[in-house]
Order: C-alpha cells, then structure tokens, then sequence
C-alpha cells in the first residue's frame, strides 16, 4: 500500500499560508480601524448648538411665513365647503 500524497507533504506554520493572513488579517484591519474612528469620534466630539432663536433666526421666519400666506389663504378657501347663495327674486 503507497502512502497518499497528502502525507508525504511537510506540514508547514500557518503564519506561512497567505490564505490564513487574509482570513485572521482582514478582520484585525477591520477591529483596528472601527476603534480609531471611535476615539477620534469620542475625543472630538461636537458641541451642541444652542436652543435660543436669534434675530436672524426670527426674521427669517416671519419672511417665510409672509411668503407662505397667499398659499395659506388658498389652501385655507379650498377647504371651506361652498356656501349656497340666495336666490335672487324672481321679477
């Protein structure tokens, strides 16, 4: 009986297979790179901004709602239900 092929190759450190680098490699970039992005995000972190209105802020709004008003007012007179109007009299 012949040995079979698969037992007369060496065995060989699985640092010496590429196909292992890329298996236990590419996660490893992966845990690395999410915990850089987590500190740079924890350390840098943005300020809130702040809840009052300023005059900008408030002139900016009563401007939109002028320019709104005319769809407003059509908005509002196509949803009012129509008014039966008097019969004019008969001469």
């Amino acid at each position: 009986m012949q040995p079979s092929a698969t037992s007369t190759t060496p065995h060989t450190a699985w640092w010496h297979h590429t196909f292992m680098w890329l298996v236990v490699g590419a996660p490893a970039v992966v845990v690395v790179a999410s915990v850089a992005t987590l500190g740079i995000a924890l350390r840098h972190a943005d300020e809130p901004l702040p809840q009052s209105p300023t005059a900008r802020d408030v002139a900016r709004s009563t401007l939109a709602q002028r320019a709104d008003s005319p769809a407003h007012q059509a908005r509002n007179h196509a949803a009012t239900p129509p008014v039966a109007l008097p019969k004019a009299p008969q001469p």
